[in-house]
């Protein structure tokens, strides 16, 4: 890599800091090809990616953004996981598939101008998914309204009960 390149390839890292809702940094040292090509193809269902990284060259752009807390993650061969949309589910896949394969080793990760350790990356992918936690949150805005409904409707039925034995009654 010449020198272009290399200034070029800090530039891209840097937007992509800035823009990703989620960083997650992995050692991959051990992991076969066709384990890395199972990983990425498992992240870009999630609309995710990977992409290895030169230590020294995101080191730069950790200077540049001011993210010197970061740079501890960065001392064997690392890997980078982004997601632009949903931070739980590149976390998912990432634990899932470290799970069944143990040389994949989550070291940390940066959300939304937070730095995670392995145990909040944990708990991120133990974390329904978006859809699940906006359908809940939906439910939860839509009950009072559904429950004043059925109490309403109840009342109506009572008073016709009521009319119906006091009427038999008089039979």
């Amino acid at each position: 890599m010449n020198r272009k390149e290399k200034e070029l390839e800090v530039v891209k890292l840097a937007d992509k800091f800035k823009k990703a809702k989620a960083l997650i940094f992995a050692g991959y040292r051990g992991l076969k090809v066709s384990e890395m090509t199972e990983l990425r193809s498992k992240l870009r269902k999630t609309a995710s990616a990977m992409k290895v990284v030169k230590n020294r060259l995101v080191k730069r752009v950790l200077e540049q953004e001011g993210l010197k807390d970061l740079e501890k993650y960065f001392v064997e061969p690392t890997a980078i996981a982004t997601s632009d949309s949903d931070a739980a589910s590149v976390a998912k896949v990432l634990v899932e598939f470290a799970k069944d394969h143990d040389r994949l080793k989550l070291k940390g990760g940066y959300l939304e101008g937070k730095v995670m350790g392995f145990k909040e990356l944990d708990m991120l992918a133990k974390l329904p998914s978006r859809e699940v936690l906006l359908s809940r949150a939906l439910a939860s805005m839509n009950a009072p309204a559904t429950n004043l409904a059925l109490v309403l409707a109840a009342l109506p039925q009572k008073l016709v009960r009521a009319i119906n034995a006091i009427k038999e009654k008089k039979q």
